[in-house]
């Protein structure tokens, strides 16, 4: 059995090579990129746009192997307006109909392992989240991978088994993205402005956590179903914060705001293709969007291993050492 990575040199699908290869695992990775940021001898590499159906036709997708699908685009950094659309559609809906189609129409390959994204929710309606809660994603990206999902579903009746996550912010080590600014704010003692009054909780996940889960679903064949992928137990974001702020030993203090004037502030700068923030980011940023995990403990034996704090904090110090 091969462990097929599509997205290999990203930050999961890294994480996901390194462990199987360390297990003796034969590793698979495809990728639009020639470098990985942790390059690892142990892993055939095909540079590859999954878009190109052509081009995958280079890989031997056997019946017994397990493709895990982490190629995608990110809302960070933000783009103009009017090309996210068509951005995020093509890198993420196009290039998962184009590998399904494939393994479906050229293979026996009929296992995946997809991550999607809990902004296929929207705004809150149920809470905390369970995988029934509505879906009604707020923006290109949310939209998309919302397709992605009906997609997968298509397939789930044509034989295919695609175990579907939803993971909440995904961190560790190496990766900053939208938090880079809150840490500049930190280290440079400066306010931090929040959005809203900062009591509602934020969850996050820790990249090995994602790989656990990952590797809980193949050992249960790959189930047809979804499962929310987050920590347990969140801080508020107040809470978080100032706990970063300590672990800093920055006189950075918080600022809560009125978050409708803050929101409208943020889409007028949107609008004029100066955006702070992606509106599926300051949307909800007031909102409870706690994921429940009960289900991936139930059905997979799985729970996460690492709390929000530690991973804010291990996050800024991933930062700090690279500054």
């Amino acid at each position: 059995m091969k462990h097929i990575i599509t997205g290999g040199n990203g930050f999961l699908g890294t994480r996901l090579a390194r462990t199987l290869t360390d297990r003796g695992e034969q590793v698979v990775v495809l990728d639009i990129n020639p470098e990985s940021t942790d390059p690892n001898p142990g892993v055939e590499f095909h540079q590859i746009d999954i878009r190109d159906a052509a081009a995958l036709a280079a890989v031997d997708f056997g019946a017994d192997d397990i493709v895990y699908h982490m190629a995608a685009k990110l809302l960070m950094p933000i783009l103009p307006r009017a090309e996210r659309h068509d951005h995020f559609h093509s890198h993420l809906f196009v290039g998962t109909e184009t590998v399904l189609e494939h393994l479906h129409q050229n293979t026996q390959c009929r296992r995946m392992i997809y991550f999607t994204t809990d902004m296929v929710y929207g705004h809150t309606l149920e809470n905390p989240r369970t995988e029934d809660h509505p879906r009604a994603p707020l923006g290109p990206y949310g939209q998309a991978k919302y397709e992605t999902e009906l997609l997968c579903e298509r397939y789930r009746d044509l034989g295919f088994n695609i175990t579907l996550f939803r993971p909440r912010l995904i961190i560790g080590e190496g990766r900053v993205g939208i938090l880079g600014t809150l840490f500049k704010l930190i280290d440079m003692n400066l306010p931090v402005p929040l959005i809203g009054n900062g009591r509602n909780h934020y969850q996050f996940i820790a990249v090995q956590d994602c790989v656990d889960i990952s590797l809980a679903a193949v050992d249960k064949g790959c189930p047809n179903t979804v499962f929310n992928v987050g920590s347990i137990n969140p801080p508020t974001v107040r809470e978080l914060l100032k706990d970063l702020i300590n672990e800093a030993s920055s006189r950075s203090f918080l600022i809560p705001t009125p978050a409708g004037a803050v929101k409208a502030t943020l889409d007028v700068l949107d609008r004029m293709n100066k955006p702070l923030l992606d509106p599926e980011q300051y949307l909800i940023a007031d909102e409870q969007c706690v994921l429940t995990m009960h289900k991936a403990k139930d059905e997979l034996g799985w729970e996460p291993k690492f709390k929000d704090s530690d991973m804010l904090i291990e996050a800024w110090r991933s930062w700090k050492r690279s500054t």
